[in-house]
C-alpha cells in the first residue's frame, strides 16, 4: 500500500487536510493505493507555484527551443521499457484497462511529446500591413498563463499528454487535476518530469473531489485558461464555473456517435469496426461507436455476424494477454450502466445480446457487464440518444443515404462517427454532411498526434493533438510602433 502525496512546486506535497482516498483495482476490489484528498489550500499552492514558475522561475526565462529539448527528454523517458511498462501497469491497475492496451499506448504516447517539442519554437508572429505610413506593426503569440487541466479517468495518461504537451510547448505552466477514481499515473508520470530538467511548478498535480479542489481551481483569479475531459453534465457546470472570471476554456465532452454501414462496404472490415468501436476499453471511450446504423438491405445479416463475433469476446483480467474486456471502472459507473440496459428494456429495444452483469470465478469483484446488442432501437429512445459509457451498442436501420445523414446528426453530440463503403463519392459527401469533429472511413479509432480531435454541438470546444492544439494556449497580442519621432501628435484625433 502506497499512500501518495500531491506534485506541487516539483516536490512530493501532503494534503493540508492530512486526508487520502483509497484507491480500489477494478478487477479484484481491492484497496492498493491511496491519493490525497485535496482541497482549496492544496489548490491555491499548486496555483501559486505555476504561476512562480510562469513569471519568476527559471521556466520564465527559457528560449522556446530550450523548453522543446525538456519536452524531448520527457519523451525520452516515456519511450524506455521500464518506465513504460510500470506506467501501463499502473494505469491498467488504476481503470481496469487491458494492459495489452496500455502497452500500447505508452508506446505511442512519446510521439506526442516530440511533437510538440519540435513545435515550441515554430510558433511565429507577424508583421501585417498596415496602412498607416509612420508605423509598423507586429503580433506576438504569448502563453495565456496558468491553465488548469481536469482530466477523466478512462485515459489518465493520453489525457495528461493531449493537454500538458502542447500547453508546456506554448510556455504555459499547469496545474492538473486527475479523476478521484484514477490518479496514480498522473502523480507517477508527474514525479519523472523532474528527472527530464523540467524546473520546479511547471507541472503541478493535485488530487481528491472535484467539489473540494476542482471548484477551487477552475475559480481560481490567477489561473488563465481551463481544459476538460469528461462528461457533458460535469463539463456545463465547469464552463459556467470559469465564465465568472472569463477564463479560455476548451473542452473535450461527451459522444453518442454514429457508426454508418452501407451495404457495399467491406462488410469483414466493417464487422471488425463495429465490435472494436463499442467494446474496445469496455465501451468506455466517449468516442465509442455506441450508435450503429446499418442498411436495411443487409441489417439483418450484419446484425447475426455480429453477435457471433461479441459472443466470442472474452472477459476477465485486464492483465492477462487473453483478455478482450475489462471491468468497468468505477462501481458508480458500473450502476450506471447496468440502469442504461433495464431503461432501454423498458422502452421496448430488443436485447439480442448480454443485457446483465457478468459473473465467475475469473471475473474477480464481478465489475463486469457483458457485451450488450440492442436491436428494435428508435431514435427517440433514451438508449439511442444518452451517453452510456460501456459496452452497451444501439443497432438502426436505414434505406437511403439521406436517411443515414438525419439518423447520423439526430443528437445533441457531434465528437466522431464512422462511415464504411466503398464509394468514394459517398465518403466524401457523408464526410462533409455528419456532424462531427473526427470522421473515420472504413476503419474506426485511428489516432494520430498530427491529426486534431474535438467535437461540435455538445460534445465540446477546441481541439487537441495536431497544431491546432497549441493555439489553444496562446494569446495573440499587436504591438503598434511609431517610426516618425518628427511627426506630430494629436491627442484628440485618432491616427
Amino acid at each position: 500500500m502506497k499512500n501518495y502525496a500531491h506534485w506541487i512546486n516539483g516536490q512530493w506535497t501532503e494534503p493540508a487536510s492530512q486526508e487520502w482516498i483509497e484507491t480500489s483495482d477494478p478487477f479484484d476490489g481491492k484497496v492498493w493505493a491511496k491519493i490525497p484528498k485535496g482541497c482549496a489550500t492544496d489548490a491555491n499552492r499548486a496555483v501559486a507555484a505555476a504561476k512562480n514558475a510562469l513569471h519568476s522561475g527559471e521556466w520564465a526565462t527559457l528560449s522556446a527551443t530550450a523548453r522543446g529539448k525538456i519536452l524531448r527528454r520527457i519523451g525520452d523517458l516515456l519511450s524506455e521499457p521500464a518506465v513504460a511498462q510500470r506506467l501501463a501497469e499502473l494505469e491498467s491497475r488504476d481503470n481496469g484497462k487491458l494492459l495489452a492496451e496500455m502497452q500500447g499506448q505508452l508506446k505511442y504516447l512519446p510521439e506526442h511529446w516530440y511533437y510538440f517539442a519540435g513545435l515550441a519554437d515554430k510558433v511565429e508572429g507577424t508583421i501585417p500591413p498596415i496602412d498607416k505610413a509612420d508605423m509598423l506593426a507586429l503580433t506576438y503569440r504569448e502563453p495565456v498563463g496558468v491553465v488548469v487541466a481536469l482530466t477523466a479517468w478512462n485515459s489518465p495518461l493520453m489525457f495528461f499528454a493531449l493537454k500538458c504537451a502542447p500547453a508546456l510547448a506554448a510556455g504555459c505552466t499547469v496545474v492538473l487535476k486527475p479523476s478521484e477514481f484514477a490518479s496514480v499515473s498522473s502523480l507517477e508520470f508527474a514525479a519523472l518530469t523532474r528527472e527530464a530538467g523540467l524546473p520546479p511548478g511547471v507541472i503541478n498535480v493535485v488530487t481528491g473531489f472535484g467539489h473540494e479542489v476542482g471548484t477551487p481551481l477552475v475559480e481560481h483569479s490567477d489561473v488563465a485558461k481551463v481544459t476538460f475531459t469528461g462528461s457533458d453534465t460535469t463539463g456545463a457546470k465547469v464552463y459556467a464555473a470559469a465564465a465568472k472570471t472569463v477564463k479560455r476554456v476548451s473542452m473535450e465532452l461527451g459522444g453518442k456517435s454514429p457508426n454508418i454501414v452501407f451495404e457495399d462496404a467491406d462488410l469483414d472490415s466493417a464487422i471488425i469496426g463495429a465490435v472494436s468501436g463499442i467494446f474496445g476499453a469496455a465501451g468506455q471511450m466517449c468516442t465509442a461507436g455506441s450508435r450503429l446504423l446499418v442498411q436495411n438491405t443487409i441489417r439483418e445479416s450484419f446484425t447475426q455476424r455480429l453477435i457471433d463475433l461479441a459472443k466470442a469476446l472474452k472477459l476477465g483480467d485486464p492483465k492477462q494477454a487473453e483478455t478482450n474486456i475489462g471491468p468497468i471502472a468505477t462501481r458508480p459507473q458500473f450502476d450506471k450502466v447496468l440502469r442504461y440496459i433495464a431503461l432501454a428494456k423498458s422502452e421496448g429495444a430488443r436485447c439480442v445480446l448480454g443485457g446483465e452483469a457478468a459473473t465467475g470465478d475469473d471475473l474477480g469483484c464481478g465489475q463486469f457487464v457483458k457485451p450488450t446488442i440492442f436491436t428494435d432501437v428508435t431514435p427517440d429512445m433514451r438508449i439511442a440518444q444518452e451517453e452510456v459509457f460501456g459496452p452497451v451498442l444501439s443497432i438502426m436501420g436505414f434505406d437511403t443515404e439521406e436517411e443515414a445523414i438525419r439518423l447520423g446528426n439526430d443528437v445533441v453530440y457531434g465528437l466522431a462517427a464512422g462511415i464504411w463503403t466503398r464509394d468514394i463519392g459517398r465518403a466524401i459527401r457523408l464526410s462533409k454532411s455528419i456532424k462531427a469533429g473526427m470522421v473515420w472511413v472504413n476503419t474506426y479509432r485511428a489516432y494520430s498526434f498530427l491529426v486534431p480531435v474535438g467535437g461540435m454541438k455538445q460534445s465540446g470546444l477546441g481541439r487537441e493533438s495536431g497544431i491546432e492544439a497549441i493555439h489553444d494556449y496562446l494569446e495573440t497580442k499587436s504591438v503598434m510602433i511609431a517610426t516618425d519621432s518628427s511627426a506630430p501628435i494629436n491627442p484628440f484625433v485618432q491616427r
